[in-house]
């Protein structure tokens, strides 16, 4: 979903969870989390994207420095460390204080009992200043408790990325917020722009967090939903195969080669080396686009969401720390994690790494910050809006079971939304019918959605 955000998500056998957690385990004890042992050590989980690894790196030196609070750190891959999340929080002995998750983990963790409630605590920071987190992060890190339960290190929404000096040359013109289908248009008519350039790059690599995140978002904006708010299913409903039937129609006529095995990694490599004239996909590409290394520096136009019947279509994403429950170091948790998504650590990142690496797209005051806006003048703003644009409990044009704008936010979902994305990835490669696809996909929404209406 991003460059610090990888999510090709495999269907996961309880075997294989298991092994893999058995796996992952013996590796930190080997050389990772380390003791817990000591009245100011805490012991962290994260995931091993470049900016997290900053945090480790910077820790030591500062952090530790100014607290004396020691951090044994475990950084894994993001399929590893979500299992080994699941696995540690849920034990009452788990032997980790603090976690990177997401703000598709924090619902049903909550539910679980297995986070610490962070009200109190950020209520009573004043340095931390609660209130600058923008609303839409805030509130999807806020469970149906109306607790609060992580606080988000980097943020992110989606929009439209295109080439100025290609629509330029052909003269073309990106409306301020263009729908889906001006969008298709302009595809056709950028297509074969330039030698082997196509009009547009979508995900069609098969994930939940691969194709199903800029998917879903179609879906949304056409009206439709994976399921009602009583739980029925509706992948089979018309708003549903109506948004299917575009976003495969779309990919296969002006989508990038390959398309049915592109992801992130893939549009981001095809849009930088002028394979495609637009892309839509997550905010925080942006920092790739703009880097001083970049081939198209500069010549990058940035429109939100493309929507059809809302207002807006963006998803929202987020990682964020949490504290496991029954940490026996709540106090020192809070301080590291207070620091590390606080408005101190962006300071230091930005005056260390610079202010174009600073974990963005979760406070306000970063937005009005001459330092950032300097570096990020090209899509800082369009950013703001796609976050702030966002509402992760009513995406759609109806009432929603959870919350979630590119997921469902039940556990089920990465097993879902993972086989879902191999049927619409098989009719984008044109080994299937949309109706073929949506069939099956019905059959295992159904499945799930029955569990649910029980409860």
């Amino acid at each position: 979903m991003s460059r610090t955000v990888r999510r090709e998500l495999r269907v996961r056998t309880a075997v294989v969870a298991l092994a893999v957690g058995a796996l992952v385990a013996g590796c930190a004890g080997a050389g990772g989390a380390g003791g817990s042992s000591g009245d100011h050590v805490i012991n962290v989980l994260m995931v091993n994207n470049p900016q997290m690894l900053e945090v480790q790196k910077l820790t030591a030196e500062h952090f530790t420095k100014e607290t004396g609070i020691k951090v044994n750190f475990t950084v894994l891959p993001e399929n590893d460390v979500r299992d080994k999340v699941g696995q540690d929080f849920s034990s009452p002995a788990g032997r980790y204080d603090v976690a990177t998750i997401s703000n598709y983990e924090v619902p049903f963790y909550a539910k679980n009992q297995w986070l610490l409630p962070l009200d109190g605590r950020a209520s009573k920071d004043a340095a931390f200043d609660q209130a600058d987190i923008l609303v839409p992060m805030r509130e999807s890190l806020t469970a149906d408790d109306g607790k609060l339960y992580a606080e988000p290190f980097y943020g992110e929404s989606s929009f439209l990325m295109y080439r100025k000096d290609v629509f330029a040359a052909k003269g073309l013109t990106m409306p301020a917020h263009p729908t889906w289908r001006q969008v298709a248009d302009l595809a056709a008519q950028a297509d074969g722009a330039r030698p082997g350039m196509k009009g547009i790059c979508l995900r069609g690599q098969p994930g939940w967090g691969e194709l199903v995140a800029p998917f879903t978002t179609v879906v949304n904006t056409f009206g439709g939903t994976w399921f009602t708010k009583d739980w029925e299913a509706q992948l089979s409903a018309p708003a549903f195969e109506s948004a299917t039937d575009f976003y495969v129609d779309l990919v296969r006529k002006h989508g990038e080669a390959g398309a049915a095995e592109a992801g992130y990694a893939e549009c981001l490599k095809d849009f930088t080396h002028g394979g495609t004239a637009m892309w839509y996909d997550s905010t925080a590409a942006a920092g790739s686009l703009e880097a001083a290394d970049s081939q198209v520096q500069g010549k990058i136009g940035y429109a939100p969401a493309p929507v059809e019947k809302t207002t807006s279509s963006g998803w929202l994403y987020t990682w964020a720390w949490g504290v496991r429950k029954t940490s026996a170091h709540p106090d020192d948790a809070w301080q590291f994690l207070s620091w590390a998504s606080g408005k101190q650590y962006q300071q230091l990142v930005g005056r260390t790494s610079g202010w174009a690496d600073v974990p963005a797209g979760t406070r306000a005051s970063m937005y009005v910050n001459p330092h950032y806006r300097a570096a990020a003048s090209a899509f800082a703003d369009v950013t703001r809006s796609a976050i702030k644009g966002t509402d992760p409990r009513n995406p759609g044009r109806q009432p929603r079971p959870t919350i979630g704008v590119q997921f469902v936010d039940i556990p089920e979902f990465a097993d879902l939304g993972t086989k879902v994305s191999y049927e619409i990835s098989n009719a984008i490669a044109g080994a299937e019918t949309v109706d073929e696809a949506l069939h099956n996909s019905q059959e295992w929404a159904e499945n799930v959605a029955q569990k649910y209406r029980k409860q």
